[in-house]
């Protein structure tokens, strides 16, 4: 029994170490990469709500910074990976309607272009420019200003983040 146990704890070991690099997160990071700068992400939109572009920069950053080991650079030329874009869409959209003609729900809806670019990778394989969006919806009772509008961006920044980390650093 003692030897089955012991066979057992070493196959383990063995299928463990035989993978390779491995990481929980289903993060792939190239050895040597180090650092990541976010540049600012201006807001384009038609219609701009004051402050979502600094939020959705702080969002990425804090993001790539808790689930990697990576070091925030203050440049980009300093910098091993580079997130720069625009927010270039807000809108808030009526979904369905009452029978007085009322909005039953409204979406609120943001689309951020990203440009991301792997300098350790000369010949551009990992580098992408993608849009990237996705929506909240809301009663038509609620207006969307004050906690309900910060509820719903974070929901959506959120969402949006971990599309870029997933589409730059995950290898799904």
């Amino acid at each position: 029994m003692r030897k089955l146990k012991i066979a057992f704890l070493l196959l383990s070991c063995l299928c463990l170490n035989s993978c390779g690099f491995y990481s929980f997160t289903g993060i792939s990071i190239e050895p040597g990469t180090e650092s990541f700068y976010v540049n600012y992400f201006q807001n384009n939109a038609p219609i701009v709500e004051p402050g979502i572009d600094r939020d959705f920069t702080f969002a990425l950053s804090d993001l790539i910074q808790n689930q990697t080991s990576l070091n925030l650079a203050t440049n980009a030329a300093n910098a091993d990976l580079i997130y720069e874009g625009e927010i270039v869409d807000y809108y808030i959209a009526p979904q369905t309607a009452t029978s007085d003609n009322l909005a039953a729900q409204n979406r609120l809806t943001i689309v951020v272009l990203c440009r991301f670019t792997n300098t350790k990778k000369e010949d551009g394989s990992d580098d992408f420019e993608k849009r990237f969006s996705f929506f909240v919806d809301t009663p038509g009772t609620t207006q969307l200003v004050g906690a309900a509008l910060d509820s719903a961006i974070a929901e959506i920044f959120e969402r949006i983040t971990q599309d870029i980390f997933n589409e730059s650093l995950a290898n799904w």
